[in-house]
């Protein structure tokens, strides 16, 4: 196939999956914006003041990301959960104002514990995210107490706005799911495991010890310890983005590469924002309905717009957080230039703890990723597979896909100097998703195939292989499916 075909291909390709992702998004963020509306207006109804409203919209947010509602026994988890953790994020935050020191060790704690626990499981890894959950939410907006209800409503209030959040967000999935406005979830893998003698490829990069789960715990606490001890020391008035910064930065990390990458869009996305955010104070001012309305606009936007780019995402979310801080009656305009600054120090610090704090390489994860596919692939084109669905394959080839925009800046930047492109290989599987896909539903697979996938699957242990053997897979599937 000559290059230049194939790079048109690859193009024409990459621009049809975006135009579709934007479109599934814009649905995603109306969805989005109704749980928000309703967990408002309830809240609205039981305490019309700044503080649970601000908890409403960004508890809804985070809520609807974490997807832990996902199906009946997460929905049951969080209700039961999310009080609890939420009383104890409360204490925490207790902590941070009378106690500092002892208010961030539990902070680290609790992060760092949300991700270790996922080496043991959906089950722990469900537990993890209901942990981590109110801590973030508290970094993002400290709880202001109501001023209208009484002691005990005041306190217990955060739980019930938690609460007001979920129901919100299950009936928004509830009601979208079976119209098919929302794409359904995969809530298990409940598939065969492949064989050890073909499952993974990369199977000398999954020994490494401590575990990635562990890793990564390691290193989310190493970023919020220098994090903290830079904020308390030398931003003792708003040293929450410090913090913030660092946690977003190494969360979903997915390798240092990808850290990096998602550091240098953090802070343009923000200084971006930052200025937005300037701009309409100075024309609009900070009116509790102008601001409300600007905020909700703002995160339609950065749901929308996701898919184009991680910065994107961080324009809208600090233009919209720089507006609540406008709605509680802090001035946008005195701690925005600040406010970047404690960005880009705390994005410095979170590379530096996925470089030099047990690093995994992006490239180490993309190669796991792709074994995980390909195995995927395996077990549906299996003859003894009963049953067999390209649900999986679809799965984890999206999983792949969420770390080529990482290798496709790298490819940008280094096609002219460097051979092997990883961003070449992601490219390469997701272009036999469609052809597989209608294979595996039409059961038309022929056993040569098979025998090119074990081949694409070995490929795996050495790098200057892995994109000839799936232009070779590529081409048989194509070829199978038609």
């Amino acid at each position: 196939m000559p290059a230049n075909f194939r790079a048109r291909s690859t193009n024409q390709s990459v621009t049809r999956k975006l135009t579709q992702r934007l479109n599934q998004s814009l649905r995603e963020a109306i969805a989005t914006m109704l749980a928000i509306l309703v967990t408002f207006a309830c809240v609205l109804a039981l305490d019309p003041e700044p503080g649970p409203l601000v908890l409403a919209v960004v508890l809804t947010l985070s809520l609807w990301r974490s997807q832990l509602d996902r199906d009946w026994r997460g929905r049951l988890e969080a209700a039961a959960v999310l009080p609890l953790v939420g009383l104890v994020s409360l204490g925490a935050g207790a902590l941070l104002l009378k106690l500092p020191l002892a208010g961030a060790l539990v902070f680290i704690a609790g992060i760092s514990a949300s991700i270790w626990l996922r080496r043991f499981g959906p089950a722990a890894q469900r537990a993890g995210s209901l942990i981590a959950l109110p801590f973030v939410v508290l970094l993002v907006t400290p709880y202001i107490p109501s001023q209208r209800l009484g002691p005990v409503l005041a306190l217990i209030m955060p739980v019930i706005v938690a609460l007001i959040a979920l129901l919100a967000v299950t009936l928004v999935h509830w009601l979208a799911r079976p119209l098919r406005w929302l794409p359904p979830t995969i809530t298990r893998m409940n598939v065969p495991t492949p064989k050890p003698a073909v499952a993974s490829a990369a199977s000398r990069e999954n020994t490494l010890r401590p575990i990635a789960s562990t890793r990564m715990a390691i290193q989310m606490a190493a970023a919020l310890a220098g994090a903290f001890a830079v904020g308390f020391t030398f931003f003792p008035g708003h040293w929450s983005w410090v913090v913030l910064t660092a946690f977003i930065v190494n969360s979903g990390n997915r390798g240092r590469g990808d850290v990096a990458y998602k550091s240098i869009l953090r802070v343009i996305g923000a200084a971006a924002g930052a200025l937005a955010a300037l701009v309409l104070m100075l024309n609009f001012g900070a009116h509790d309905v102008m601001s409300i309305a600007l905020m909700l606009l703002a995160v339609f936007l950065g749901v929308w717009l996701r898919p184009l780019g991680y910065a994107w995402w961080a324009l809208f979310v600090t233009l919209a957080l720089a507006l609540l801080q406008a709605f509680i009656g802090v001035s946008a305009q005195l701690i925005l230039w600040p406010r970047l600054e404690e960005i880009v120090i705390g994005a410095i610090i979170g590379v530096a703890a996925a470089w030099f704090v047990l690093p995994v390489p992006s490239i180490t994860v993309l190669r796991r990723r792709i074994a995980d596919a390909l195995a995927a692939l395996s077990i549906a084109l299996d003859p003894a597979t009963p049953s067999p669905t390209p649900e999986y394959f679809i799965a984890a080839v999206a999983s792949v896909e969420q770390l080529a925009p990482t290798f496709r800046a790298w490819r940008l930047l280094s096609r002219r100097f460097i051979t092997i492109q990883p961003a070449d290989w992601i490219d390469t599987l997701a272009d036999c998703v469609r052809p597989a896909v209608a294979m595996i539903n039409s059961r038309a697979i022929p056993p040569a195939l098979r025998a090119e996938l074990g081949k694409a699957r070995r490929a795996l242990r050495e790098p200057a292989e892995i994109l000839p053997a799936l232009q070779v897979l590529e081409r048989a599937i194509h070829h199978a499916s038609q």
